[in-house]
C-alpha cells in the first residue's frame, strides 16, 4: 500500500499541489486522474521520489519515504515497476534485450534464468515469437506490452503507468487496460495510473484520485462515478455523448 497524506508543491509562487491525501491499496488499478496541469505528474514524481514535495509524508507499505535510509531507499527503487507514456523502450535492443535489461542491471541470476523468466514473461503479455524484433518492427500496442513485461520483470510491489493508452485506438487500449488490470490482481501489486483515457476509468478504476487545479476535487470508484454529483467531475469525466450514454446504460443495468 502506498499512503500520502498532506502532500504540498509549488513552483515559484505557484502552487501546483496543495494538501493531498490518499491511499492506494494493491491488487487494485488505482487511477489519478484530472486535466492538463491539474497536478497528476508532479504528484507522481512526488510518491516516486523524482521530486521533492514542500510538505506532508509519503507510506510505502507503512514506512515513511522521507526517513529511509539511501539503502533503503535503493530498495524501494527495485520494487518499482515504470510504464512510460512513450514506451522508452531502447531502439537498438530486440524484445528480449529491452524486457531483460533490468534483470541485467539489478539481478545476479544466471543467463538461463534471465532468459526463462523473460519468456514466461513475453508468454503473460502473449507476445510468444517476437523476442528477435526490433521495436521499428511491432505495433505500438505489441510496444506497450514490452513495456509492461518489463516493468514487471523484477517482480515489483509497485507498478506506475504513464498514460499507458496513449496513441493506442480504442480496442487496444482495452486490451491494454485488461492486462494491466489482470496482472495488477496476480501479483497483488499497489498500482498507479496516471490516465486521460475516460474509458480506462470506467472499466478498471477500483479507486479514482481527482485533480482539480491542485486540489483533491473527489475520489471514489469507478461504480461511486456513476452516482457522483460533483459537478467538475461530471463535466471532466462524460463530456462527450458517448461517455453520457455508458452513464445512463450502466444506471440502468444497475436497476435492474
Amino acid at each position: 500500500m502506498i499512503e500520502i497524506q498532506h502532500i504540498s508543491k509549488k513552483f515559484d509562487d505557484k502552487i501546483v499541489l496543495e494538501d493531498i491525501s490518499a491511499k492506494f491499496n494493491p491488487g487494485m488499478c488505482n487511477l489519478i486522474i484530472g486535466a492538463s496541469g491539474s497536478g497528476k505528474t508532479v504528484l507522481t514524481k512526488c510518491i516516486v521520489d523524482l521530486i521533492k514535495s514542500d510538505k506532508g509524508h509519503i507510506y510505502f507499505d507503512g514506512v515513511e519515504l522521507n526517513g529511509m535510509s539511501k539503502d533503503d531507499r535503493k530498495e524501494l527503487r527495485n520494487n518499482i515497476g515504470m510504464l512510460f507514456q512513450g514506451n522508452a523502450l531502447f531502439d537498438s535492443m530486440t524484445v528480449l534485450e529491452n524486457v531483460r535489461f533490468p534483470l541485467d542491471m539489478f539481478s545476479r541470476i544466471s543467463e538461463a534464468e534471465k532468459l526463462e523468466r523473460v519468456n514466461k514473461m513475453l508468454a503473460r503479455v502473449n507476445l510468444e515469437g517476437v523476442n528477435d524484433k526490433f521495436p521499428a518492427e511491432i505495433s505500438g500496442g505489441m510496444k506497450k506490452r514490452v513495456g509492461i513485461a518489463r516493468a514487471l520483470i523484477l517482480n515489483p510491489k509497485y507498478l506506475f503507468c504513464d498514460e499507458p493508452n496513449s496513441g493506442l485506438d480504442p480496442q487496444t487500449s482495452m486490451v491494454i487496460d485488461k492486462l494491466i488490470h489482470e496482472l495488477t490482481i496476480e501479483n497483488n501489486i499497489t498500482t498507479i495510473v496516471v490516465t486521460h483515457d475516460m474509458n480506462s476509468v470506467m472499466e478498471i478504476g477500483d479507486y479514482i484520485l481527482y485533480l482539480h487545479q491542485g486540489h483533491k476535487e473527489w475520489e471514489g470508484s469507478n461504480k461511486d462515478i456513476i452516482y457522483c454529483k460533483n459537478d467538475l467531475l461530471n463535466n471532466f469525466i462524460f463530456a462527450s455523448d458517448f461517455l453520457q450514454d455508458a452513464k445512463t446504460q450502466r444506471m440502468l443495468e444497475d436497476k435492474n
